[in-house]
């Protein structure tokens, strides 16, 4: 059975319309920048809404608190083991002030060492064209539907 998690795509509309996303952390993504960047999300809890897991895990991974008029932007498939519901809302934040929580593994891999790492090491803005290129292949789906939803109001 898919892992359920919830996201949220944070927007501007400056000169352009902008998604905020961030680079995943750890080791195994340090040195890749095409497709290894995440809308902030996570699994949902047994009882927990899925708006609020959504707030909580952006909040968790960026440091930052959402608000605003959020909207459902769907349910998608991320892979054969994760469904994954987003949430749009528009609002702004500086991308030099991300914090994120950290995680554990055991790196380098069978050596024992247990290290910690931030869910997110950075974060940013980028247009559409950009995001479909920076963005993990199983979320390229999260950002058409977003720019597809916007361009028809």
């Amino acid at each position: 059975m898919p892992i359920e998690s919830e996201g949220l795509l944070l927007y501007r509309k400056r000169q352009r319309l902008e998604v905020f996303l961030i680079h995943m952390g750890g080791p195994f993504w340090a040195s890749r920048d095409e497709a290894a960047w995440s809308i902030p999300k996570g699994v949902i809890g047994p009882i927990e809404e899925p708006l609020a897991a959504a707030k909580r895990e952006f909040q968790e991974e960026t440091g930052f608190t959402a608000e605003g008029d959020f909207f459902a932007l769907g349910n998608f498939r991320q892979n054969a083991s994760k469904n994954l519901a987003v949430w749009a809302v528009e609002g702004d934040c500086d991308p030099a002030q991300l914090t994120s929580t950290p995680f554990s593994m055991v790196w380098p891999p069978k050596s024992g060492r247990l290290q910690q790492f931030p869910e997110a090491d950075r974060g940013a803005w980028f247009d559409r064209k950009t995001a479909l290129e920076k963005i993990v292949k199983g979320q390229r789906p999260v950002v058409e539907a977003f720019y597809k939803k916007m361009a028809d109001g």
